[in-house]
């Protein structure tokens, strides 16, 4: 019997002291255990008791149960997200799987040991007395959890027979807790491996979702694609295994794909951009043609085919709407940034339109991605450099009249001034003056200035009109100086 000392939130240790002085048993158990046992911080807090759910609801009137398996949401008023609702689960047994999912029956019962013998792996077999520091661990987590291995409890054919997202389940911990699988439970994954057909393609979104966004996808994928599951997690992934690419490439598509997820992970990149990365080449395969002239192969058009097949694979997987736009304008147009000499400020500027601002820094990471994928060591040559320096040029509002707090039409209605070129030349005038003095640029200001510039003959106010467009020039060639010094190109 092991005694320790956790940190553990005040919050989970009301719900368990709680139960406690009602006369009932109370651990925390599953995952939070484990993670405080790696020194990890929970993402959230189970507890486990020998109280019946109506007991729980008496004693945490606050409290929801909309499940068919005992569980109690406990409402606490915590600030923190993961602390703000503490789920309790009655000790309970289960039995019969006849949809390799879900018990067919589940009883609820007096023995923790048994409540702890229906659970996956053993590094989730753990509970805790959090008031005595006192562990129960009858299958020896404690144990893998040190060796970092990850096993079942039990038989693993008959823990994947029952439920057949724990053959999922196992890579996802893999690649979370940096463990190893146990020869057995391996074995195991790929003889249960086409129950996995029979899991929702929401509750495989969901782990993909983890596998994604933990520190190791390529290793967990590579482990899926071994273990014989992944073509029920991404069928269309599978098609790129063993298909050569270019001179370019060190690696074949899947490869290629996979180290480009890896590295959006390693510069802790957000969600969007690591999936764009793992389907950003997905039609490579179907597109591939060798060229007698190039003497190598070529993917024409796979950007474009490629978008079409990752709505598809996403829509199957019942991602939401915006993270599907999303990662179809990522896939579609990754290939703008591959020729320098195509690329000009209009160009750029197009291609902002087609993605959107809020789009067009993850296509540039997503590039890096790409090129880092090919095996090639450096992230930003010279002509992405360049490139970054066209973007933030592009999206820099350009120095003009327009950036004045008046306009032609205020001049015309408030000093009933007929269109022509004077009123050109009094903007430009009133912007030299403003690109000297910000603080002139007020609407008071402005009207008490033009008042004063339309009094002049024209060819007095046409002079400071072309002083002040080579004022605007002058500054404008200043600004993209800047940008491009920022960046380290000329």
């Amino acid at each position: 019997m092991a005694y320790m000392h956790f940190p553990v939130p005040l919050e989970v240790k009301a719900v368990a002291e709680g139960l406690r002085k009602e006369g009932f048993e109370a651990y925390l158990v599953g995952g939070c255990v484990r993670d405080l046992l790696l020194n990890r911080r929970p993402k959230d807090w189970d507890v486990t008791t020998n109280a019946k759910p109506e007991d729980i609801q008496r004693i945490f009137p606050d409290s929801f149960y909309e499940n068919d398996y005992g569980t109690v949401g406990i409402k606490t008023d915590s600030e923190d997200p993961t602390l703000q609702v503490i789920e309790v689960t009655p000790y309970r047994t289960e039995s019969g799987y006849s949809n390799k999912r879900h018990p067919d029956e589940v009883s609820f019962g007096d023995s923790l040991e048994d409540d702890l013998a229906r659970r996956d792996f053993t590094v989730n077999a753990i509970a805790l007395d959090e008031s005595k520091g006192h562990i129960v661990d009858p299958f020896k987590g404690q144990k893998d959890i040190e060796s970092k291995v990850l096993r079942t409890v039990g038989i693993p054919t008959d823990r994947f027979e029952e439920d057949a997202l724990r053959l999922m389940r196992a890579v996802r911990l893999v690649a979370e807790l940096g463990f190893a699988l146990d020869t057995d439970t391996a074995s195991a994954i790929q003889k249960k491996a086409s129950n996995l057909a029979h899991v929702s393609r929401e509750r495989i979104r969901d782990e993909l979702v983890r596998i994604i966004e933990s520190d190791q996808p390529m290793m967990a994928l590579v482990l899926a694609q071994q273990l014989g599951l992944l073509e029920y997690i991404l069928p269309d992934i599978i098609r790129s295994i063993g298909v050569d690419q270019n001179q370019a490439h060190s690696y074949d598509v899947f490869g290629h794909l996979l180290r480009a997820l890896q590295h959006a992970t390693d510069k802790k990149w957000s969600f969007d951009i690591r999936l764009a990365a793992l389907f950003h080449d997905i039609s490579k395969p179907e597109t591939r043609r060798w060229s007698d002239e190039k003497k190598d192969w070529t993917f024409h058009g796979h950007e474009v085919v490629g978008s079409r097949v990752t709505r598809k694979a996403l829509e199957d997987l019942r991602f939401s709407r915006e993270t599907i736009d999303k990662s179809v304008k990522l896939v579609r147009w990754h290939m703008f940034f591959s020729d320098p000499d195509q690329i000009t400020l209009s160009a750029v500027r197009r291609m902002i339109r087609n993605v959107g601002e809020e789009n067009i820094w993850d296509l540039l990471e997503l590039r890096i991605c790409d090129r880092i994928g090919t095996g090639r060591p450096k992230e930003q040559p010279f002509r992405f450099r360049k490139y970054k320096a066209m973007v933030e040029q592009a999206l820099r509002d350009p120095i003009s009249v327009t950036s004045l707090n008046t306009d032609g039409s205020r001049i015309m209605e408030k000093f009933h001034v007929e269109p022509g070129p004077r009123i050109g030349w009094a903007l430009n005038a009133l912007l030299e003056e403003v690109l000297e003095d910000p603080k002139k640029n007020t609407e008071k200001y402005l009207d008490g200035r033009t008042e004063e510039l339309l009094k002049l003959e024209d060819s007095e106010l046409r002079d400071l009109g072309e002083s002040g467009k080579k004022k605007r020039e002058e500054a404008e060639e200043e600004e993209v100086r800047k940008i491009h010094q920022k960046h380290g190109v000329s």
